[in-house]
């Protein structure tokens, strides 16, 4: 299996924040791309890269990312010298392929035909995550159905729902039934959001070319929110759901600084 951590944004609506708070305690994440922020002790990508080497099911890690913040990965790069770099070539939020894309760029110039694991690169989950039972679930119900893929659930408030991509499930068999973009809370019952977290399986690949030559034409955003390529995948390929209680998603410094906070927390609590 092979890991991609999507780390090509720009993160516009964070560094508004920062300009906004610019004599404030964090003016120095200024200039900084969200998967390199400090953490707790580490930037948030090296959390991730701590995970993935506690398991044996990951042979390869890609990391991408753009033109802009090339320079700040290859620095950090040289802490992790195993993972792969890819650039997708861009240098600003104008400009930018969409994540759908970039999933598909890195596995067509790593040349990948394995299972994948995409990792949102502002995107980390509460202690209950763990990556050794994903997997194993995954596993099981590829024993079963050789094409499917697994995404992990989030409940959500029903005022969040209008915020997230919302997963209808089968309580029984825990497999994808729908997948709602932000919907109102008087559109579905379900409270289960859908974070940056997949297991494609290698029979989804040629999928998310598919989709990407059907959306072509269309909206950078239908090719941007990887939520749209579950929709697409979930009526034609299996994909089920490993539910966790809770995530967070570094978009705004609000939400940051409360990661900050507890990843702190975690540290002083086991040193």
């Amino acid at each position: 299996m092979k890991a991609i951590i999507l780390a090509g944004g720009y993160g516009t609506r964070l560094q508004r924040d920062l300009q906004s708070d610019h004599n404030g305690p964090y003016k120095h994440l200024l200039g900084m791309p969200k998967a390199l922020l400090p953490i707790g002790h580490l930037p948030l990508i090296s959390h991730w890269m701590k995970v993935l080497e506690s398991v044996d099911f990951i042979d390869q890690t890609f990391v991408l990312c753009n033109d802009f913040y090339l320079k700040q990965f290859e620095h950090w790069l040289k802490d992790w010298p195993g993972v792969t770099l890819i650039s997708d070539g861009t240098t600003s939020n104008e400009n930018r392929i969409g994540a759908i894309g970039g999933i598909n760029l890195v596995v067509e110039e790593g040349n990948i035909q394995d299972d994948i694991m995409v990792i949102g690169g502002d995107t980390l989950f509460y202690g209950d995550f763990k990556l050794a039972n994903i997997l194993t679930e995954f596993q099981e119900h590829k024993s079963k159905e050789a094409e499917a893929s697994l995404v992990l659930g989030c409940q959500c408030t029903e005022e969040e729902t209008s915020r997230f991509g919302i997963l209808e499930i089968d309580p029984v068999s825990c497999r994808v039934t729908a997948f709602l973009e932000k919907p109102g809370p008087e559109i579905t019952k379900s409270r289960t959001s859908c974070p940056c977290f997949y297991i494609f399986s290698k029979h989804s690949l040629p999928l998310l070319r598919n989709f990407l030559q059907e959306n072509k034409d269309g909206p950078l955003k239908n090719r941007d929110a990887t939520g749209h390529f579950v929709h697409y995948l979930f009526s034609r390929q299996p994909v089920f759901v490993h539910n966790v209680s809770s995530r967070f998603d570094v978009g705004a410094l609000s939400s940051y600084v409360e990661c900050h906070k507890y990843f702190l927390e975690q540290d002083q609590s086991t040193s």
